[in-house]
């Protein structure tokens, strides 16, 4: 084992490969407020990557029903239980912006867990049984009741459930690659893309196992193991749609909600994804005392119990949900960016425009800016402009009845 810095715990940990980090990272943000379980996007994978053959259980991506919710059932749940039991222990009275913004995790992660236990691996880890794998939209639309006879309302529902988006999160410390004992696992450095090398697999399972996100499937057709490969050709720039530009994958593009923004996480604060990562801190990773270090990203839902969400997003849930309640000038612009085009953006600017409304937002004074957000591609050309408000167009009359 080395010693790394994992910037989401606020501290080093043990992980069997020396820290590497890409100059650019593949990465998504996710808005689960706005998510409707429409399932596009899962299918907009599985008719692009997993609908051969011995592929019928693979879904790359799929969106989840929470609390009860899971494919394969219980990942979560069961991952949770093999480190300290389910416990999430933060010490946040001192942070670091760079090093530990959201304080230091106190419990152990899958890797350090292992090798407490001694058990011969390089993370705790289980394989799904067969009857995990038969229903991805499990528990779809079940909702938890705390006060079953009392009404719902804001800002935590007594009955509740949210959705959540799920594709591999193409770790800075994979489990999945720190398992494999035939090094089929790789993470490419100029984008941190996670792949397997199908010839080198044998279909050990061992990724499928220490994955605490279960995202490697195994394909008994062939007997080697598969995963989500962020439609790298599309990420390349090698679709003709976007004219060599960097495209988003097919999950992000086909999303009807626009709950999706997919880029690099790199140095530059202008970036969209950058600023709502690291500088604004609005979006979260998922389950970040695992100790994987997601590259996937979501702005929690605001009418979960908070502790649930502390849980699985950790300790800067509320914070989050308090700017997303009432998001400042610059930070309501960068979100207007969600989905306003396939190219992947890199930088952003804003040109300000007229206030058009003012309210109280639970005791907090929110203005309306109609201002106007630019997002520009790799080039430094400019590829999408938008609006705070979305502009409305109406019909001429005499089109009314045509077909």
């Amino acid at each position: 084992m080395t010693l790394v810095h994992n910037w989401h715990l606020g501290r080093r940990m043990e992980y069997p490969y020396f820290e590497s980090r890409p100059k650019r990272q593949f990465a998504a943000i996710f808005n689960i407020n706005r998510c409707i379980a429409c399932q596009t996007c899962t299918m907009a994978c599985k008719s692009a990557w997993t609908y051969n053959k011995g592929q019928e259980h693979m879904w790359w991506n799929n969106v989840e029903t929470k609390p009860y919710g899971g494919y394969p059932q219980s990942w979560d749940v069961k991952t949770l239980k093999l480190i300290d039991n389910g416990e999430n222990t933060w010490y946040t009275d001192e942070k670091d912006e760079k090093l530990s913004p959201y304080g230091v995790y106190e419990g152990d992660t899958i890797f350090e867990a292992a090798a407490k236990k001694n058990i011969n691996q390089w993370a705790v880890g289980y394989i799904p049984e067969d009857k995990e794998w038969r229903a991805p939209n499990f528990g779809e639309d079940v909702a938890k009741s705390n006060k079953p006879d009392e009404y719902s309302s804001l800002p935590e529902h007594s009955r509740w459930f949210f959705y959540i988006q799920r594709l591999c999160n193409h770790c800075t410390y994979p489990g999945c690659l720190a398992a494999c004992p035939r090094k089929a696992i790789y993470k490419r450095k100029e984008d941190g893309i996670v792949l397997i090398d199908q010839k080198r697999c044998r279909g050990y399972r061992k990724c499928v196992e220490q994955c605490p996100y279960k995202k490697p499937m195994y394909r008994g057709l062939t007997r080697v193991s598969e995963k989500c490969i962020a439609c790298y050709p599309r990420i390349e720039g090698k679709d003709p749609l976007t004219k060599g530009r960097p495209m988003e994958t097919r999950c992000m593009a086909a999303c009807v909600g626009q709950i999706r923004l997919q880029g690099f996480l790199d140095d530059n604060p202008k970036n969209p994804v950058t600023w709502l990562i690291r500088h604004d801190k609005l979006a979260l990773p998922l389950y970040p005392q695992f100790g994987t270090e997601p590259n996937i990203y979501y702005i929690p839902p605001r009418w979960a119990p908070r502790s649930y969400l502390r849980q699985m997003f950790g300790p800067g849930v509320d914070e989050a949900i308090d700017k997303f309640m009432v998001p400042s000038r610059e930070r309501l612009a960068v979100m207007s960016l969600f989905r306003m085009t396939q190219s992947i953006i890199f930088e952003y600017k804003i040109e300000e425009g007229p206030k058009v409304f003012e309210t109280m937002i639970h005791g907090k004074k929110f203005e309306l800016y109609n201002d106007t957000v630019i997002g520009y591609g790799e080039d430094g050309q400019e590829i999408v402009r938008t609006t705070i408000e979305e502009p409305v167009h109406i019909r001429d009359p005499k089109h009314y009845n045509s077909i």
